[in-house]
């Protein structure tokens, strides 16, 4: 039995009026999808019981369940959370003076196998469904308010999985996301981060102009970023520059660069240098990510002394810097850490 939203408005009208229903109850049932997010066809209410049993008998309507919540003394929240076939997705909240951010999953599981990242040790298991990317932002802004006393005021897409991979769902649910009938998110408080996934960027440019990209870069040396990204030796960084190059012209925004610095790996001025160069083919900021270490890898941090080396050279060739101070430390906080514990088990 299909998921009832996994049916665009236009296919729920239509089955809708097959079924001797009015058109315009499709909206009043797309209403109760999205912007009420209803667990179930019963607390429909003001729809008829004979209408609600119809909805029953022809589609399934399944939420995301928080299975384990860890909490860190500096308030982020990392929720393990569970899918409705047994599988298991990770989702971050992230407090900060001004603002709540949440940090959420596009897949179960990855298949980029990045060497540094805990959530490639558990393979690709399936892609979210829109419903299940949806749930994940409006159970984030429920979560805020109680936790936090404020509203969600922004989301990465940057947790398990490669987004650009799960193109089609991620577009629907940032769709319903930004749009009336879901949650009227600006588009500019979203930001998508990808492995450079480059014909998906290109994709992103012409669908979805207004959110912002992120790229995970970690290395401008080609053999560099190949052994620590597998995704580098079929989107090679010339190709990335393409991708980009094509974003930012059909989309008028800066990119953002993530460069997660691995001791003794990533961090030397000779990577500086490298990355100084690759920045100057388009705008970009850097965020200058400190690395959570997890028993799932061998990498360490870089030392305070060489990060502040590394940034400080960057800063003099006039590239925007920021760094990103690591959350969550003494808690499960590396993407797919919780989730790989879970699945061990």
């Amino acid at each position: 039995m299909q998921d009832i939203r996994d049916e665009s408005l236009m296919q729920l009208t239509d089955f809708l009026v097959k079924n001797g229903e009015q058109a315009f109850r499709a909206r009043q049932v797309y209403e109760w999808l999205w912007k009420k997010n209803a667990p179930d066809f019963a607390s429909m209410t003001n729809i008829s019981s004979a209408l609600r049993q119809l909805l029953q008998n022809n589609y399934r309507l399944q939420h995301i369940k928080v299975a384990a919540e860890q909490i860190s003394k500096d308030q982020s929240r990392k929720y393990l959370l569970q899918l409705h076939d047994g599988h298991y997705i990770e989702m971050v909240l992230i407090p900060s003076s001004d603002r709540v951010t949440v940090c959420i999953s596009s897949q179960a599981g990855c298949a980029m196998a990045c060497a540094f990242c805990a959530t490639g040790a558990m393979g690709f298991v399936r892609n979210l469904s829109a419903g299940e990317l949806y749930d994940q932002v409006y159970m984030a802004n429920e979560l805020a308010q109680k936790c936090y006393g404020s509203h969600l005021s922004n989301v990465v897409i940057m947790g398990m999985g490669e987004p650009l991979l799960n193109a089609d769902n991620i577009n629907v649910a940032l769709n319903i996301i930004t749009g009336r009938e879901g949650m009227a998110m600006s588009p500019a408080r979203i930001t998508l981060s990808t492995a450079g996934v480059c014909e998906g960027i290109k994709q992103l440019a012409q669908e979805q102009p207004k959110i912002g990209l992120a790229v995970s870069l970690h290395s401008a040396i080609q053999s560099k970023r190949e052994q620590i990204m597998p995704i580098a030796k079929s989107q090679s960084l010339v190709k990335l520059a393409d991708a980009l190059k094509y974003y930012h012209q059909n989309t008028g925004q800066r990119i953002t660069f993530e460069y997660l610095l691995l001791g003794g790996i990533n961090d030397s001025l000779e990577d500086a240098k490298q990355l100084a160069v690759y920045c100057r083919q388009f705008p970009v900021k850097i965020n200058i990510i400190e690395y959570n270490e997890n028993s799932h890898t061998v990498f360490t941090r870089s030392s305070q002394q060489q990060r502040d080396a590394f940034m400080s050279y960057l800063e003099e060739k006039n590239m925007i810097v920021q760094l990103r101070h690591s959350k969550g430390c003494d808690i499960d906080a590396a993407c797919g850490q919780l989730a790989n514990k879970k699945c061990k088990k």
